[in-house]
């Protein structure tokens, strides 16, 4: 599913995110949607969720 379009992700889900520190070396870090925090319908570098945790990052993929 991609990662790029707000309408794949739904709070709940779990998902892979590159959180701002974490942008030069692409580190991932799992969690579980809380907020989407992406207005447009789709980003470049993913959109910008809030997980459960309270971390913030761009999703770079939605785990099945």
């Amino acid at each position: 599913m991609n990662s790029q379009t707000r309408a794949n992700i739904k709070p709940g889900m779990t998902v892979l995110i590159v959180l701002k520190q974490d942008q030069p070396t692409g580190k991932l870090t799992k969690g579980i949607v809380k907020d989407i925090l992406t207005k447009s319908p789709t980003h470049p570098h993913g959109i910008k969720v809030r997980l459960t945790n309270g971390q913030v990052g761009r999703v770079k993929e939605i785990v099945e």
